[in-house]
């Protein structure tokens, strides 16, 4: 039977997914391709991804109307 290596992770792949998640959302990559499989390291990457989408829409210039 072959094993399951999405089971497989320590805190430094969750850091891993978590900052390429990070890095992909503040660059505006779409949370559909997560490069990651397995339920824990993927929510690792989205939690990343979320919180770069977050920074960059609070740094998104605001236009002011005269």
């Amino acid at each position: 039977m072959p094993k399951d290596f999405s089971l497989y992770w320590d805190i430094d792949s969750l850091n891993k997914a978590y900052q390429q998640g990070y890095m992909a959302g503040v660059m505006g990559v779409d949370n559909s391709r997560c490069p990651y499989t397995g339920e824990i390291v993927e929510a690792a990457w989205e939690a990343g991804w979320e919180d770069g989408i977050d920074v960059c829409e609070l740094h998104k210039p605001t236009s002011k109307l005269a």
